[in-house]
C-alpha cells in the first residue's frame, strides 16, 4: 500500500494530520480519468515595499522564522518558489515612483534602481537566502509620468508616439539588465498590471490593439535585440469585470477574451514574442476561453489573488480555494497571492484594507499566520514545480484537483464546503482510500 500523508485545515484547526481509513461509508467518489493537462510552474506572492516595512516590525527572530516559513523548501513549509515584483511604484509602495522621472530622457540616462535598493531588492534577497531557486516575474503599474497623458502615476494612458514607445520598450530591457547586475534574474516580463484599470493608484489603460502593436513593433523586438532570455507575457489582464454596475456604466467591463488575448495572439508577428497570458480579478472569466483556443501553445497563469478586506477570515480563505480550483482547472500553471506580509488591516497607500498571508503585529512583534496562508500552503508545500495536473472524475471532481509530482507521488487537493463531515472515496490502481473530510476544510493528501 502507498504511503499516505494527509493534512487538513479549517476555521478551528490548521495544518493538522489525519489517518486515512481502509473502509467507510462514502458520500462522494473521486478517480483519475486518464487525461493529463498542464505542467505546474509555481506558487508565490508579490514583493511590495509595505510588505518589507511590515516585516521590520517583527523581532529579528520572528522575522527570520517568517521568511523560512514562506520560502524554505520542504513539505512542512509553504515552499513558495515563484513571485512577482512591480516595475516602479504600485499601491503597496511607500509612495509612487518610476525608475526614470526625467522628462524627455529617451535614452534613459537617468534610469536608476536606487529606490528599489531601499526595500524591494533587500526583500527579494532575503527570500532567495532560503529559496535560491526562486523565480520572478515583473510588471509595471504605470510608466514614467512623462510618457503618459495626463502626466500622473494614477489614471491615464501612455502617449502613442514612436519615441515614447521605443523608450518604454528600452525601459523594460534596462530593468531586466539592471536587476541582473544586482544578482537577480527576471524570468518573465508582463506588459501592464491590469490594463482595464483607471485607478486612483498607479495604473495605465491599454486596449488590445495597443498591446498588440507595442509587443509586435517595440517590446518584442527590443527584448530580442538585447539578447536577454526573459520571457514576454501578455498580462496581467483583468477583464472582463463581473460587477453589474460596471457592466452598465463602464464599457471596458464588457470586453473579454476576444478584446485582449484573441486580438493579440491572432497576429502572428506579435505571437512570435509571447510565451503566455496572465489573468487576475475579472480575467478569471476569460481564462477558460483562452485555454480552449490556445493551450498548450500559450501558457497561462493567475497573476494576483483577489485581496479580501483586511479581516482575514476563514470564509474568505475558502473562496481563495475556489479561485485556485478555477484558475488551475482552466490551465493556469502558477498561482500568485498578493501581499505576503502586512500590518493589521493591511491598508494600502490609498487606504484600502486588504488581506495578507501573514500579519506582522507591531505591538507584540509577533507574526500571525492567517487563513489564506494555510490555503496557499496546502498547495505550495506539496505540489512540486514540474507536477502535471491529472484529469479527475466522480462526484467529488468539482471540489478537487489532482497532480502527479516529478518524483511520482500523487497529490490530492480536496475542499469540503459542507458544514458536516463528508467522506470521499478515492479509487486508484485497484485500491480505494477513504477520506472523512472535516467540515468546511481544505485538505492536501500525498500518496507516495
Amino acid at each position: 500500500m502507498k504511503q499516505v500523508i494527509w493534512r487538513w485545515s479549517n476555521e478551528t484547526a490548521q495544518w493538522q494530520t489525519k489517518e486515512v481509513q481502509n473502509r467507510a461509508a462514502a458520500q462522494a467518489t473521486l478517480r483519475l480519468d486518464g487525461r493529463e493537462y498542464q505542467t505546474m510552474h509555481g506558487f508565490g506572492g508579490c514583493f511590495n515595499e509595505l510588505g518589507w516595512s511590515s516585516l521590520q516590525k517583527l523581532s529579528s527572530g520572528e522575522r527570520e522564522a517568517v521568511m523560512q516559513e514562506l520560502f524554505l523548501p520542504g513539505e512542512e513549509r509553504a515552499n513558495l518558489n515563484f513571485c512577482r515584483l512591480p516595475i516602479g511604484g504600485n499601491d503597496y509602495s511607500f509612495d509612487w515612483y518610476s525608475l526614470d522621472e526625467t522628462a524627455g530622457d529617451y535614452e534613459l540616462k537617468d534610469f536608476s534602481l536606487e529606490r528599489d535598493r531601499k526595500a524591494l531588492i533587500p526583500y527579494i534577497k532575503a527570500a532567495k537566502k532560503y529559496a535560491p531557486d526562486l523565480r520572478l516575474f515583473a510588471s509595471p503599474w504605470s510608466p514614467p509620468t512623462w510618457m503618459k497623458e495626463p502626466p500622473v502615476y494614477n489614471w491615464g494612458k501612455i502617449i502613442r508616439t514612436p519615441e515614447i514607445w521605443r523608450a518604454y520598450a528600452d525601459y523594460f530591457v534596462r530593468f531586466i539588465t539592471s536587476y541582473k547586475q544586482e544578482g537577480i534574474e527576471i524570468e518573465q516580463i508582463h506588459v501592464q498590471n491590469e490594463p482595464v484599470a483607471n485607478q486612483k493608484f498607479p495604473s495605465c489603460m491599454w486596449t488590445g490593439e495597443e498591446l498588440r502593436d507595442f509587443i509586435r513593433d517595440y517590446l518584442g523586438p527590443a527584448l530580442r535585440r538585447s539578447g536577454v532570455d526573459t520571457e514576454l507575457w501578455l498580462g496581467t489582464i483583468n477583464a472582463p469585470g463581473c460587477d453589474y454596475n460596471r457592466l452598465i456604466f463602464d464599457k471596458w467591463a464588457t470586453e473579454d477574451y476576444d478584446y485582449f488575448a484573441n486580438t493579440v495572439l491572432l497576429d502572428p508577428d506579435a505571437l512570435q514574442y509571447i510565451s503566455g497570458v496572465s489573468y487576475q480579478w475579472g480575467g478569471k472569466i476569460a481564462i477558460q476561453r483562452t485555454y480552449e483556443s490556445w493551450a498548450p501553445r500559450i501558457r497561462l497563469m493567475q497573476s494576483e489573488n483577489e485581496c479580501g478586506f483586511g479581516d482575514n477570515t476563514w470564509e474568505y480563505a475558502r473562496y481563495v480555494w475556489t479561485m485556485l480550483k478555477h484558475y488551475i482547472g482552466n490551465g493556469a500553471e502558477s498561482y500568485l497571492y498578493w501581499n505576503l506580509v502586512l500590518e493589521p488591516m493591511g491598508r494600502s497607500t490609498w487606504g484600502d484594507p486588504q488581506n495578507a498571508m501573514i500579519t506582522a503585529d507591531p505591538q507584540s512583534g509577533e507574526a500571525i499566520y492567517n487563513p489564506d496562508f494555510y490555503v496557499m500552503k496546502h498547495f505550495s508545500s506539496v505540489i512540486q514545480r514540474g507536477a502535471v495536473r491529472l484529469g479527475a472524475a466522480g462526484t467529488f471532481a468539482a471540489d478537487s484537483l489532482v497532480f502527479r509530482n516529478p518524483d511520482g507521488a500523487v497529490v490530492l487537493e480536496l475542499h469540503n464546503p459542507l458544514r458536516e463531515v463528508l467522506t470521499v472515496a478515492y479509487e486508484y490502481g485497484g485500491e480505494t482510500w477513504y477520506f472523512p473530510l472535516e467540515p468546511q476544510s481544505v485538505n492536501s493528501v500525498v500518496l507516495s
